[in-house]
């Protein structure tokens, strides 16, 4: 079984969790746990009184540190007092209007739950999962079409950043994630550029990792995605992603295709004249 978590937390605090794109914090003093954190890695879900019960379910995105106040708690403060946040994938929840009524009492969790953010052991968490499998309904996966975009827009990334002497690469490893392509200078050094490419998804989960690479490497940053969600990015970079709103830069679809096809083109003009 791959690791499961308990995620503890008030009422109001879910809630804030919830309506911010599904994020969680934890504070400073439990970093060596958030460092073992890994993309989807299993969440239960448990709301402390006076609803007192498991909530749901969900699976760990990716992880970023943040500055920025979010629960009201840290607004009151005005200081962040949960700074090790990740995101997360809900893979059932019950509705907030309904815990008081609907919210499991699993037996296993009580004797644990008290020591809030943990990792849970097999048992435990198989206790926990045997009792919400009536609720669970299978989500539908990406269609092939939207897969085989993301993977040709990839591939056609990782050729530009070959084109220009880089060593690029896809699916490169970060801290129990992947990023989707990455070009280095030499084959030691940190990635320089970095790029997320978002097809029919939800782009906070891009931004994240992007942050992420930013704060780790000091890397460049793109994400690459359709125009439509402009304006959804634009917000979260006045929002959530503020810090590096001046370094993250959008490149929309056709305008990558297009650079593709130039980039293309000129590698090719230069063959032809023996010129590399």
């Amino acid at each position: 079984m791959s690791s499961h978590w308990l995620v503890v937390g008030a009422p109001e605090h879910w809630r804030v969790a919830f309506e911010n794109g599904n994020i969680w914090g934890l504070q400073s003093t439990k970093i060596q746990w958030w460092e073992r954190l890994s993309e989807g890695d299993g969440l239960i879900f448990y709301v402390t009184r006076p609803i007192g019960g498991a909530i749901g379910l969900g699976k760990v995105r990716t992880k970023f540190k943040q500055d920025k106040p979010l629960w009201p708690r840290e607004v009151e403060a005005n200081r962040v007092i949960w700074p090790l946040r990740f995101e997360f994938d809900v893979d059932f929840c019950f509705g907030p209007e309904d815990w008081k009524v609907q919210r499991l009492e699993v037996d296993a969790l009580r004797a644990v739950v008290q020591a809030g953010f943990q990792p849970l052991k097999s048992k435990a968490a198989q206790c926990a999962l045997d009792a919400f499998s009536p609720f669970l309904r299978r989500t539908p996966a990406a269609t092939p079409e939207i897969e085989e975009l993301h993977e040709a827009l990839k591939r056609k990334l990782v050729e530009m950043g070959r084109i220009q002497k880089f060593l690029a690469e896809p699916e490169y490893p970060m801290e129990g994630t992947r990023l989707d392509v990455v070009w280095r200078r030499v084959e030691k050094s940190v990635p320089t550029y970095v790029f997320e490419v978002q097809v029919g998804g939800d782009i906070y989960h891009a931004l994240a990792k992007l942050k992420h690479a930013y704060d780790l490497w000091n890397s460049r940053i793109f994400l690459v995605a359709a125009a439509q969600e402009t304006t959804k990015f634009n917000s979260l970079m006045s929002g959530t992603f503020h810090e590096v709103r001046e370094r993250l830069r959008f490149i929309e679809i056709p305008k990558l295709e297009d650079l593709y096809s130039r980039k293309r083109a000129y590698r090719e003009l230069e063959d032809s004249l023996g010129i590399f």
